[in-house]
């Protein structure tokens, strides 16, 4: 018996322990992080920035093999008896040989280089997409957050509805048939709930995987204003700000400069290398010292193949510059039009549509509950705020959205809208 009591003991105990806090005890808020907190985390733990970045490093190492000159050679013989010399007797011979490079030591650690700040440059622009798909990430986290919030309050009003068609129901007030739609109606409200819920849930794990997985605690959340933001921007001003911004773009100016490092070492590998060699060699007491010369003729390789290449990987490497210079200009344009439109869109519902759903919707209820409109007109008056109300929220996705293309577009998130305004405008 006072087994089974002091068992029982420890089981009243770990349920305390573990249902959850102690009376006093505070629940620790779970972590928010805002979308620059969020770009941060990304760019110091996302993995496939920190595996493209050991391109760099990679790089670099080839820069130390670029820089190394040709080791030496060290060849011995011995013979015993030689019947080369007289009475058989044994001979010894050392050599050393050391091969020099005329011109191309430098011009191979230039083209490593070159190489490298290619690969830092297109680094550069794996972060550059990374922090837009981080920024879009976080905008679809705070779009489901709205949506599931628009989505509660319309499940809780549409139910004071059902409980008021349940009473008039009951009175005599309206018929089975219209009591039923309504309460098939909750469904879809109740569903919009749920859907809700799982958007919200995926966007924040899809967010945590760009973000590290490790980086965040699985019951994180993001915090930061889901609103209009107005952003009046130039052109002009924004293509000339990506050309002195895009590291597309100066990958591949750094890609000419490499192509042109390339063709410049292949010329100077079509130049011959110089082999110094000394040998000494003792035979039969008689000793001997040997100092030769080595000069390759350049009659039939001359490296013309691989100048060949270069020369057409130079040629290639203009055509990649253009390419992404246009490139450049057409994700500007394209950004500073969803921008334009976009702040179109969003001024739309400001300027009166949702004052006018959340108006109508008013009316039809305060009607319905009164028995002055039917059913059909206040379930469409219902219908046509819920649409009209996560219109607008993804409106304003949208043009958030559009913001983080501009800035994306030039090649630069480290200005505030308004800041940026300014820079374009050439204020101070």
């Amino acid at each position: 018996m006072k087994t089974r009591i002091t068992g029982s003991a420890s089981v009243a105990l770990a349920c305390v322990l573990f249902a959850g806090p102690l009376r006093g005890q505070t629940v620790p808020e779970p972590v928010r992080i805002t979308l620059d907190e969020a770009v941060r985390m990304a760019l110091q733990h996302n993995h496939n920035l920190l595996a493209a970045r050991t391109a760099i490093e990679q790089s670099r190492a080839q820069e130390i093999t670029a820089g190394l000159r040709p080791n030496p050679a060290l060849s011995g013989s011995w013979q015993s008896p030689s019947p080369f010399t007289p009475e058989g007797a044994s001979q010894l011979g050392v050599g050393l040989s050391q091969d020099f490079e005329l011109g191309k030591r430098g011009r191979r650690m230039q083209a490593a280089r070159d190489a490298t700040d290619v690969a830092r440059a297109q680094v550069g622009d794996s972060e550059r997409g990374l922090v837009f798909q981080v920024a879009s990430q976080f905008i679809n986290v705070q779009l489901a957050e709205s949506t599931l919030e628009l989505s509660q309050k319309n499940l809780e009003s549409f139910r004071d509805a059902v409980e008021i068609s349940e009473h008039q129901y009951g009175v005599g007030g309206i018929s089975e048939n219209d009591y039923l739609k309504v309460k098939l109606q909750l469904l879809q409200f109740e569903t919009d709930v749920q859907q809700a819920q799982l958007a919200r849930a995926q966007a924040l794990a899809d967010l945590r995987q760009l973000l590290g997985y490790e980086s965040v605690p699985p019951d994180y959340d993001v915090t930061g204003p889901f609103d209009d933001q107005p952003l009046t921007v130039d052109l002009e001003a924004l293509q000339k700000l990506a050309s002195q911004n895009r590291p597309d773009l100066r990958a591949a100016e750094k890609g000419l400069a490499a192509a042109d490092s390339q063709l410049a070492l292949a010329k100077a590998n079509a130049r011959p290398d110089v082999t110094l060699s000394a040998s000494y060699s003792n035979s039969a007491g008689t000793a001997a010292t040997i100092l030769g010369l080595g000069i390759p003729l350049p009659i039939f390789d001359r490296n013309q193949g691989e100048i060949a290449r270069t020369q057409s990987a130079r040629t290639q490497a203009q055509q990649q510059h253009a390419e992404v210079l246009g490139q450049v200009k057409t994700d500007v344009k394209d950004a500073y039009e969803a921008l334009q439109t976009s702040d179109r869109v969003t001024r739309f519902y400001q300027s009166g549509y949702l004052e006018v759903a959340q108006k109508s919707r008013d009316i039809s209820e305060y009607a319905y509950r009164r028995g002055a409109a039917s059913l059909l007109d206040f379930l469409d008056a219902e219908r046509s705020y819920r649409a009209t109300q996560l219109a607008y929220r993804q409106a304003i996705a949208a043009h958030l959205l559009a913001i983080e293309q501009v800035r994306q577009a030039v090649g630069t998130r480290s200005l505030s809208p308004s800041a940026l305004s300014s820079n374009l405008r050439g204020g101070p």
